[in-house]
């Protein structure tokens, strides 16, 4: 249990340090080209707990599964985090971090208007909840930032509809959450690069660069790429992408989902003051209260969790012993519910 604690402090110091690292490249590097950047290197950090995943249970990938895959890597990688990574371009890494913290808000309703899942009485408290300190931070009376918000909003919508087709399609298609994830992670890098390639046809990036969208314009790839930013990428890359939810698996296989779930559940009260500490950002009283509110709505959900697993224990101790192996499977197919 101490290994499991210690995976899921590093895992949640990680995570809650993404959106300021991300901000201290956001001047040397091209947003969309970060985005590609970071999530190769995290794919590839996974690659090989995803490799032994795959031997432990014998399944080779096929062509079906790199649909899923391309699926995936577009609405997580290219969409939902290309919108985070705008997000952050443009408005204060704390608001961003808390505003996105709230995607599994989304995942629960999509959950519901998508599979037809109902929704406990925890998990309806704790949307109610997540809204309210949603709507305190955005605080629709003052807006300041429009487009951060909006974007950062977007971001956590689109990443909770990511959610909700990573857990179908894994059980549907017999894969565990790391596999998804570091598969996804691929298939999104490959299609950034694509795009990007794309967007340095001299037709294309002049027609983006005429409305507006510069920043999609002639996306570089490997400008800034050297030993000057070497321990920026690595942290960005290794620690914060792959490293991160590599520590959160590894503390899923060594505890419950609720428990490793946690992760998510400190990073919206950590993550601003690790900006107003490194970055020096201002923190609005509005902010503090949202985070407050939504940090009570993760309490709801995290205990909601706990008695609902004791519950399904209880149920089915009596009649069944689980084997290791099936217990990592059974936590590793959870994951699907509490990706961010």
């Amino acid at each position: 249990m101490k290994k499991a604690y210690l995976y899921i402090a590093i895992s949640t110091l990680m995570f809650s340090s993404m959106e300021i690292a991300l901000k201290m490249a956001g001047s040397a590097f091209n947003p969309i080209q970060l985005n590609l950047i970071r999530f190769f290197i995290g794919a590839i950090v996974l690659l090989p707990f995803a490799l032994r995943a795959l031997k432990q249970t014998g399944r080779k990938l096929v062509s079906a599964d790199w649909r899923l895959f391309a699926l995936t890597g577009l609405v997580c990688v290219i969409v939902s985090m290309s919108l985070y990574q705008l997000a952050i371009t443009v408005d204060q890494a704390s608001t961003v971090a808390v505003l996105f913290s709230c995607n599994p808000v989304f995942a629960l309703l999509f959950s519901y208007l998508i599979l037809r899942e109902r929704l406990g009485r925890a998990n309806l408290i704790s949307v109610v909840i997540s809204v309210i300190g949603l709507l305190i931070i955005v605080n629709p009376a003052h807006l300041t930032n429009g487009l951060g918000l909006l974007l950062a909003i977007g971001s956590a919508v689109t990443f909770g509809l990511y959610s909700i087709i990573s857990r179908y399609g894994s059980v549907k298609r017999g894969l565990n959450g790391l596999t998804m994830t570091c598969f996804t992670f691929f298939a999104g890098a490959f299609e950034l690069l694509i795009l990007a390639w794309i967007t340095k046809i001299p037709a294309v990036a002049q027609g983006l660069t005429t409305i507006g969208l510069h920043q999609f314009a002639a996306i570089p790839i490997l400008v800034n790429v050297n030993l000057n930013y070497f321990w920026l990428l690595f942290f960005i890359g290794v620690c914060v992408t792959g490293g991160g939810f590599a520590f959160y698996f590894l503390a899923m296989e060594q505890t419950d989902v609720s428990t490793a779930s946690l992760v998510f559940f400190i990073k919206p009260g950590l993550a601003p003051i690790l900006a107003a500490l490194i970055l020096h950002e201002q923190i609005l009283w509005t902010t503090v209260v949202g985070i407050v509110v939504i940090l009570i709505g993760s309490v709801v959900t995290f205990v909601g969790n706990r008695f609902r697993e004791r519950d399904t224990m209880g149920a089915t101790q009596p009649t069944a012993t689980v084997t290791d192996d099936e217990h990592v499977t059974a936590t590793a197919h959870a994951v699907s519910n509490q990706e961010n």
